[in-house]
Formats: structure tokens, sequence, C-alpha cells
């Protein structure tokens, strides 16, 4: 690429009703769908979307005048509730004996009351937009009564009280244990059980083997497509990859995604399903620039979806990248019976999710 990242090319062109993808995998883009009256129904980032077993989509975002909003899969609007979320990151639906039940991931970042009304990526600074706190992890009822929350892991003894706790995901296994990514803390995953107990933990910057370090563990999932016992493929987004875990830590693999700032997939049928933050382009992460990466269930790269298509040479995938013409940064995905995918985004100007209608 000849660019720089400051002087990216970017659509000004609403690209509603545009077919994009490839191969199998083309949708026709509706930016209409789930508009809202932001001065009612404000958002700050779609962090992430989900939907309950009634098929309504959920979304979380960090507005805490209204952290959850849920939607008919028609985009009109069915409730809105939520203020305790500042840092709200990941949402997912778990049925336990016919009754749905949420899991709410707060990344611990919060909008700055003496922001200077200019600083948004200057991290350490009292007066950028966002600033650090602990973050922590909430299980709800599907009406948003708090069952119990999990804070930072200095009180059971595997932090100490340093180390930063910023939670970006989780992952549900059917026998209720969950598994919690500190991607914007220490780089750990966190395995507890059912009752938010803990069990073992993994994962950190400073292994001697590096297969074993995480960097910005943004997202993670269970993939059971394969045969055998199921695997956690969880995002090292840092490294521009995504590493595949046992469901007690042993490491397996690692799929490249070069080019891709890579969160972790949701799985429908064969495919997973990835959102990609940014692409990198002259050294660095390049502002929006995102695209969703499609994997098969042997890890293989097969479309992008608002990006170049995969190309491997020698069996080696080559960088991909935005095609700078559909999303700013993909953030979360959730994926309907029609194979529709609704897309959050983070630093998309307070826009609403992004259907993709599946041609």
């Amino acid at each position: 690429m000849t660019q720089t990242a400051n002087a990216l090319p970017k659509s000004q062109l609403d690209p509603h009703g545009k077919i994009v993808g490839a191969g199998d995998f083309k949708y026709k883009v509706n930016t209409q769908w789930g508009q809202l009256d932001p001065q009612k129904v404000p958002v700050e980032n779609c962090h992430d979307l989900a939907i309950d077993s009634q098929g309504r989509i959920i979304m979380i975002t960090d507005n805490v005048k209204n952290n959850i909003i849920v939607y008919s899969q028609d985009g009109e609007l069915l409730d809105t509730w939520g203020t305790e979320y500042p840092g709200a990151h990941a949402i997912k639906v778990v049925n336990e004996d016919g009754q749905d039940y949420l899991y709410v991931v707060d990344s611990g970042w919060l909008v700055n009351p003496k922001w200077d009304g200019v600083s948004t990526d200057d991290w350490d600074s009292p007066t950028n937009k966002v600033i650090a706190q602990s973050g922590f992890i909430a299980k709800l009822t599907i009406e948003g009564r708090l069952i119990f929350s999990i804070g930072h892991p200095q009180t059971i003894g595997i932090y100490t009280p340093e180390q930063p706790f910023r939670p970006t995901d989780i992952a549900i296994a059917d026998n209720g244990d969950f598994y919690v990514t500190d991607g914007y803390g220490s780089d750990y995953v966190i395995q507890y059980n059912k009752q938010g107990q803990y069990i073992r933990h993994w994962g950190g910057h400073d292994n001697k083997n590096p297969d074993l370090n995480l960097s910005n563990t943004h997202g993670i999932v269970i993939d059971t497509r394969q045969e055998g016992e199921p695997t956690l493929i969880i995002s090292s987004r840092g490294e521009q990859s995504l590493k595949i875990f046992s469901m007690t830590g042993e490491y397996i693999s690692t799929i490249s995604t070069p080019g891709a700032y890579i969160g972790g997939p949701v799985i429908q049928g064969n495919f997973g399903f990835a959102p990609v933050c940014w692409s990198h382009v002259e050294g660095t992460n390049a502002v929006d620039s995102g695209f969703i990466t499609v994997l098969d269930q042997d890890h293989q790269v097969v479309a992008n979806i608002g990006g170049t298509q995969p190309k491997y040479i020698d069996g080696e995938l080559q960088p991909m990248c935005s095609t700078w013409d559909l999303f700013k940064h993909c953030h979360g995905i959730c994926i309907d019976d029609d194979e529709n995918l609704y897309v959050g985004q983070w630093r998309a100007n307070q826009s609403y999710p992004i259907k993709l209608e599946k041609c």
C-alpha cells in the first residue's frame, strides 16, 4: 500500500442497498435498520449484540442512558434499560432450563466528566474522553435483574492489586462454566464455574513459549464444529491472530490473520464470522478500516465482508485490508436464523447497527 494512515481512502456515500462480500457470503447492506432518535435513545459505541430465544436482537452500548437496547429483527425498538455499565463491552445470552439469562461484560472504560473535548487516544491523560477503572462481569435475568457480579481477581488472589482487570468478552460452556478474556487489562483468560467460582487462568504476556501469550485478547468463542472435544478460539488481536486452546487452557495452534486486528468469531453452522476492528496499514492500525472475516471449520479464511478477498500463496494467507467503503470499526456481530448479520461498530459517530441481509 502507498497510502499513509492519515490519508486513507474512505467512501463518502451511504452504502445502503449495496451488495458486499463474495461467493456464498454476499449481503445487501441495510444501514436504515434499527435507526432511532438519538435524543431519546442515544448510543456511544455499539459494542456487541446477541439474540435471545424469542429472536430479539439485544445490543449493548456504553451510553449509560440506555446500556441495553432491544430490537425486533425488523429493527423496531422493543425496550431499553440499564445505567450501571459505563464500560459495557460484550453481551451473551444463555438459556438455562428454558429460561434466558444475560452475561454482561464491562471493560472498565468510562466517559470522563473532565474530558477536554479533544483528546480521544491519550489514554493516560486525565482529560481524555474515556478513562479507566476496573471492569466486571454481571449475570442478569433477561429483564436485567442482577444475579451475581465478579470483579477484580485480586479478591481471589490470582492478580496483584496493581494488575489491571478490564475484561472484554465471555464464552459460556454447556455445563455453565464461563471463560472471560481480560483484553484491556492483563491479557489472561479466566475460567469460572456456573456459580462464578474460580477454576483456572492462563495467557498473559510473559510466557517462555510465545505461543501461550495473548495480546489485546478481545474475543472468545467455544468451537464445537470438530469431532471430539470442543475447543476455545481466542483472539490475540495485537498479534493479528486467533489462538486455539483446549477447554482447560492447553495451547493447540494459531490461526494467523495478517493485516487484521481481529476479534473473536461468532459461529453459525460451519463458519465463523469475526469482526476486524482495524486493518494494519503502513505499520499501524488504520482509522476507519474495519471489516468482517469469514473462516471455515478448518480455520481457513474463505471471504471478507468489506475487505479484500483472501489470497493464499503456498498455503500462507496474504495480508488482508479494508475496502474502505462499508465499515469504520467492526466490533460485535450476531446472526439470525436466516443468516442475516447484525453488526455493531466502535467509534462510528454514535451510529446504530448495520444489518447485512443474506443474498
